[in-house]
């Protein structure tokens, strides 16, 4: 194992132990990790007392029909957005009926980038909802398997700080 599957698993495990602890449920919402985040959710034996779904929704149909993302939004800010990414956790709570949901979508790259949105942008939201969702941006370098591997890793990061804040 490398230091950075090493590091995600280590993550992974923080944030598996504090969702027990706290008694919490999760899903993921993933579009360009492809249920990586998941993945490593349950790699732990007995992670079917926290994660409840994952759901990979990689294309725009499937963000609209298993997540409820507008199509106006979609349209209107492009898939990789704060606004999609926003919608992508109201709708995977709601969907699941989780108290956490995640939700990932970056262009990883090697082609789909552009001036505004560079290969390697990532936006990520973690929360419970609507009205506590919080969202970054990440413009990762390296090939797709990096900017992959760094947007696990950040996602798992940043809901385990986010849930030891409830």
């Amino acid at each position: 194992m490398d230091a950075s599957d090493q590091a995600i698993s280590q993550a992974g495990e923080h944030l598996a132990v504090l969702l027990e602890r706290q008694g919490r449920t999760i899903a993921t919402a993933e579009s360009c990790t492809g249920g990586w985040v998941a993945k490593v959710l349950t790699d732990r034996a007995g992670s079917s007392a926290y994660l409840m779904a994952g759901l990979v929704t990689y294309s725009n149909e499937a963000k609209q029909a298993i997540l409820g993302v507008e199509e106006q939004v979609l349209a209107e800010q492009g898939a990789v957005s704060e606004p999609v990414v926003r919608q992508m956790v109201s709708g995977a709570v709601k969907v699941a009926g989780v108290d956490v949901a995640v939700a990932i979508s970056g262009i990883a790259g090697p082609g789909g980038g552009s001036a505004e949105k560079p290969v390697g942008t990532v936006w990520f939201a973690w929360g419970t909802g609507p009205e506590a969702t919080e969202t970054r941006v990440k413009c990762f370098e390296g090939d797709r398997d990096q900017v992959r591997r760094q947007s696990v890793l950040y996602v798992l990061q940043g809901v385990t700080e986010f849930l030891k804040k409830l």
